[in-house]
């Protein structure tokens, strides 16, 4: 719930709350601020389950994409590269979810003879 407000944020919203509602005022707003956050987690919670029961097994099938979208939201290119170039040295896949095609072993190198001519591609000239 937290993660993009930091301690120094929080700081400052308490220093001016006690400015604005005053020290007399300020214990009483933060007890109505946890309860209605409080009710308002049990009505999700409770809209949750509900949904679970009414759907039954399709309600998993329909949390998958949405955790895919999370994840989407998550996305760091930072991290995709790095972990791209360096923890996953051959995908087996490609990211359109096709595998990759395999490469044909390269032919064996082997040291000229001596007096053996280099081979010569004329298309390559």
């Amino acid at each position: 719930m937290f993660d993009s407000i930091g301690w120094a944020e929080i700081l400052i919203i308490v220093v001016a709350g006690l400015f604005i509602l005053g020290p007399e005022r300020l214990p009483s707003a933060a007890a109505w601020l946890g309860k209605t956050v409080r009710q308002v987690r049990e009505y999700a919670t409770g809209a949750r389950e509900q949904l679970k029961q009414e759907m039954g097994p399709e309600f998993e099938s329909l949390r998958k994409p949405l955790e895919d979208l999370r994840e989407l939201r998550n996305f760091d290119p930072k991290r995709a590269v790095t972990k791209h170039l360096f923890d996953d040295p051959e995908p087996t896949t490609k990211s359109n979810g096709y595998p990759t095609p395999s490469t044909p072993p390269a032919p064996e190198q082997r040291p000229l003879a001596p007096g053996e001519r280099p081979p010569y591609d004329p298309d390559a000239t």
